[in-house]
């Protein structure tokens, strides 16, 4: 059974690939391969702005060699409106059946004198895709073969604004998500007061999961990072050297009745990922 037949009916667990250097792709497939069991895999749109294979190629390619279903970030970041949709056709032909539409790292953030372009907005492509699915182009014109693209969102279960939180959640509804998968989680009350809140939107929610590997890596993300909030039990149990993956797995011990999935976010480590599966799958069988 596809992610797509899963999605609001089973519980469902979904990682991302680590990058891969220049068209070298053989490194993180063996990764890919080494995965207890997943229902898909995110792949990411130069994230930082940082130059990567085309989202949609590795998509394609992880698709025919592992036989599991793929999520390719695609930013709002480099494509004109144009190539936007020269891009979504393309996905389409390529048997890609899910897409993550997000803004993309400004420019700024990389290395390259790059422009970013930003014709489309998050909710703009959004509904663009949702209208390419009922084969309309940018102007509504009709085009042979329709695309049939199943739309992920991105959110956060925590935040200063929760209500600017829903109510963004309630647009991405609106233009077309389909389903959706959030920051990293850490809190339980509030992950299972969000999941709650959630189902308002009738809309499966995958919760993210990245695993701590060291105290300076959890306080950083605590700090600095928007959406991410990190309880003082939890970084005191990394400071007394218990695992990350150990602390994900007691985090979705509380949670998994409440979720519709996680989404883990290890940075590549396939013992991380595959101790939090191991133990999800436990619960859930």
């Amino acid at each position: 059974m596809g992610l797509k037949d899963k999605l609001g009916k089973q519980f469902v667990i979904t990682t991302e690939l680590g990058p891969a250097d220049g068209t070298d792709v053989r490194t993180a497939l063996e990764k890919a391969r080494s995965y207890i069991k997943l229902d898909a895999i995110n792949i990411h749109d130069c994230p930082m702005a940082r130059l990567r294979i085309n989202s949609i190629a590795l998509a394609h390619i992880v698709q025919s060699e592992l036989g599991i279903d793929t999520i390719p970030h695609f930013t709002c970041r480099d494509r004109s409106l144009l190539g936007t949709q020269a891009d979504i056709l393309g996905a389409a032909a390529l048997g890609i059946r899910f897409l993550l539409p997000t803004t993309g790292d400004p420019p700024h953030h990389g290395p390259f004198q790059s422009k970013a372009v930003y014709d489309l907005n998050t909710i703009s492509l959004i509904s663009l895709i949702k209208e390419m699915n009922k084969g309309l182009d940018a102007n509504g014109k009709e085009f042979k073969g329709p695309t049939n693209f199943m739309i992920s969102g991105t959110t956060s279960a925590v935040g200063a604004n929760m209500d600017a939180v829903y109510s963004r959640a309630k647009r991405k509804v609106e233009a077309g998500v389909d389903f959706f998968q959030t920051q990293p989680c850490y809190d339980v009350e509030k992950t299972i007061a969000f999941a709650e809140k959630m189902k308002q939107f009738g809309k499966p929610v995958i919760i993210g999961l990245m695993p701590l590997k060291t105290i300076k890596m959890a306080e950083y993300m605590n700090a600095s990072v928007d959406g991410i909030e990190i309880p003082d039990e939890v970084l005191s149990k990394i400071r007394e050297g218990v695992s990350g993956a150990a602390v994900a797995c007691e985090f979705v011990a509380k949670v998994y009745k409440h979720i519709d999935g996680i989404h883990i976010m290890a940075l590549g480590d396939v013992k991380a990922s595959n101790e939090i599966i191991e133990h999800t799958l436990s619960l859930i069988s």
